[in-house]
């Protein structure tokens, strides 16, 4: 009897043992499995452009990766590339590509500072914009990155984001982003490049340059440019002085949510002017100004 119980202590000792073990095994092969899902996500952006879709069209400030261009720092992601402006506190424009294979039905994410950004910077927080009168309105919209959960959750970091006006954002803004997606459903593809330009914009608290105690700088107004393309996996020789181009400027206040997107078309060449970027730099030159020089009027 004795002896039973000592090989009894001993069963149950290994066993306890390779419960450990196996409970080990599950917990590292979780965390293994959440760093590969969120290595997209969470990795620092990259530096090459080469081959990046997103960034077709051309740099049209020339942003560059070092540190030390503090307001025109580029960030390249699987899901666009933008400019960041650290003293603004949002991009000067991100640029991204839009076709079906982007679409998918993710709920929305939580909205989330950049974790990529220099240590050194002020990274702007969601709260930033909490009761400030302005929408965290976002450049890469949430719908055009819903198909993975790393490219949900890229567009929700605030890099992405900059203040915009609720009757901006859920008005015209947002009716034109709709209207490039069932562009996308239908087969196109499309070339999309955002931001904002001017200073002072009018939210539901009125007129204001700044939130977030100072960190975020309001725009006066929000634009877009569109190259939609017949195809996906076009190139550059795919875009001629035929494309169809949309220019919009958009103003960032309130009092337009009924307003159709269509109304405030304007020229790529007027967005220059207003903003001082220089884009399609990619295209040959006498494409990219017929191009510039165009209104659209689908």
């Amino acid at each position: 009897m004795p002896k039973r119980r000592k090989n009894q202590g001993r069963s149950q000792g290994r066993s306890r043992q390779t419960t450990r073990q196996k409970s080990r095994f599950w917990a590292l092969l979780i965390i293994l499995l959440l760093g590969v899902a969120c290595v997209r996500f969470w990795s620092p952006p990259g530096t090459d452009v080469q081959g990046n879709p997103n960034l077709l069209l051309g740099n049209p400030t020339n942003a560059t990766a070092n540190l030390s261009n503090t307001n025109n720092y580029l960030i390249v992601r699987p899901q666009y590339v933008l400019s960041y402006n650290r003293d603004k506190g949002i991009a000067n424009w991100a640029s991204w590509q839009l076709n079906e294979s982007w679409l998918g039905s993710l709920p929305r994410q939580s909205f989330e500072p950049d974790p990529s950004l220099p240590s050194d910077w002020y990274a702007v927080q969601p709260n930033d914009y909490t009761r400030s009168g302005f929408d965290r309105g976002h450049l890469v919209p949430a719908a055009d990155r819903d198909r993975t959960s790393a490219d949900a959750q890229a567009v929700f970091l605030m890099t992405n984001i900059l203040p915009q006006a609720p009757d901006n954002n859920r008005g015209p803004w947002e009716k034109l982003e709709s209207y490039c997606r069932d562009l996308a459903r239908q087969g196109k593809e499309l070339y999309i490049i955002a931001g904002g330009t001017g200073s002072g914009g009018v939210g539901e608290r009125g007129k204001q340059t700044t939130i977030g105690h100072g960190n975020v700088a309001v725009p006066a107004a929000t634009w877009k440019i569109i190259m939609v393309l017949d195809h996906p996996d076009s190139t550059l020789s795919d875009i001629t002085p035929a494309t169809r181009a949309i220019a919009v400027v958009i103003p960032n206040q309130q009092g337009i949510k009924d307003d159709d997107w269509r109304q405030f078309r304007t020229t790529i060449d007027k967005i220059e002017t207003l903003t001082g970027y220089d884009f399609l730099t990619k295209l040959p030159k006498s494409t990219q100004d017929k191009l510039e020089a165009k209104q659209d009027t689908q």
